[in-house]
């Protein structure tokens, strides 16, 4: 089997989707590494570590692109300006990728019937179910940790007070207010960095484990009184709620979310689109200086006001809509997503090749295209398939 690691083309996109640890893995399982020259740089691994560790260094991406079986990648096949091609014209019908594709979020959509078009067989990240045996393979959960760490750290740059209390010689600055909305993984690593840089900090989730684990956190909770049955999927998950209840849940936000100075986003639904739930009139009723960090943008994001991929300002409020926040934590960040993408192509491999078993539960939830066409529920629901 011979795997290939292109480097990443999204701008500012400084992780790579293998470094020189995993390459000696999957050179050791028998496999062919090819890593496209400069491809760790941005994360500071370099192409000498690649070739000790068996990797043939290639020049070009396209002969990476030629000769794979299997792509490991970080982000979404995109438009190769250099090229002048998109990645996925470079690939071949039975090949595979294994990515973070976001299948459901509209600005994937075309993306991913191109990728069925072409014959690609796309498995993406974010499908990994959270259960025990796919822990290690759980790129997910290890980029949430690195954004709820990063995001938060980028809300403080942005505001223009400071966070923690601080006495001076005129008085004290009060802390500022920072609201979690969406506590998962990402969720509890913002609430933790928020309190160790000081702020009073609040949490806001329709599952009452999720509030159970904030509070031991010391934020304060925002319970938007969801019952249970409507809130918690299998697994802990959050569902998708009844139009009725997501406006009961705006309606709570709403009456509290002006005392917030930094709001952080990351309310997400496995496979499916992220539920807005921050409008543009909330986001006018905000305090100037005052930041949204929306990091589930990837999945269309939770504020109506984000702009995909872009920092801005609306009303005065500084909205964060960067895609890749754990690339901004390039050298952490590709070191646990190497390995969780290792770990993942190991369980698929068979006798040498990957081999998709559909009684898994595992690849029945990653499997994005396949014969193609688009087997993904979630991209096909969002789609209107």
């Amino acid at each position: 089997m011979i795997i290939g690691v292109p480097k990443e083309i999204m701008h500012d996109e400084r992780r790579v989707a293998a470094i020189p640890e995993t390459v000696e893995k999957f050179v050791a399982d028998g496999a062919q590494v090819l890593v496209e020259a400069g491809a760790g740089d941005g994360a500071f691994f370099h192409d000498d570590a690649y070739a000790a560790a068996g990797a043939e260094i290639v020049a070009d991406c396209a002969e990476v692109y030629r000769r794979a079986d299997v792509i490991l990648k970080v982000k979404e096949p995109l438009f190769n300006e250099e090229k002048g091609v998109h990645e996925i014209d470079m690939m071949h019908a039975g090949q595979y990728i294994i990515t973070f594709i976001h299948p459901a979020s509209p600005v994937n959509h075309e993306m991913v019937k191109k990728m069925a078009a072409q014959g690609v067989i796309g498995l993406t990240l974010d499908g990994v179910p959270r259960i025990s045996r796919a822990q290690n393979m759980d790129a997910l959960t290890s980029m949430s940790t690195c954004a709820g760490y990063k995001g938060i750290l980028m809300a403080a740059s942005d505001l223009t007070v400071f966070m923690p209390m601080t006495m001076c010689a005129v008085g004290t600055i009060k802390p500022v207010n920072a609201l979690v909305i969406g506590v998962g993984v990402a969720g509890l690593q913002a609430l933790a960095t928020a309190k160790r840089l000081g702020c009073v900090t609040h949490a806001m989730d329709i599952r009452p484990a999720a509030l159970e684990q904030a509070t031991s956190l010391g934020a304060k909770v925002i319970d938007p009184g969801v019952p249970a049955e409507l809130a918690i999927a299998p697994g802990g998950y959050a569902l998708r709620l009844p139009d009725e209840w997501l406006e009961k849940e705006r309606e709570v936000l709403k009456s509290r979310i002006a005392e917030m100075d930094v709001v952080f986003c990351s309310a997400l639904i496995p496979g499916k689109i992220a539920p807005v739930l921050i409008t543009d009139e909330m986001v006018a009723m905000m305090k100037p200086g005052s930041v949204i960090v929306d990091i589930a943008i990837d999945q269309g994001g939770n504020c109506a006001s984000t702009t995909f991929g872009e920092r801005t300002i609306e009303h005065g409020v500084v909205i964060e809509g960067i895609k890749n926040i754990p690339g901004m934590l390039p050298t952490s960040s590709t070191w646990m997503f190497a390995k969780n993408i290792y770990n993942l192509t190991k369980f698929l491999t068979h006798d040498g090749k990957i081999e998709l078993d559909m009684n898994d539960e595992i690849v029945r939830a990653i499997l994005v295209t396949r014969d193609g066409e688009i087997v993904h529920a979630g991209a096909k629901e969002a789609m209107g398939l």
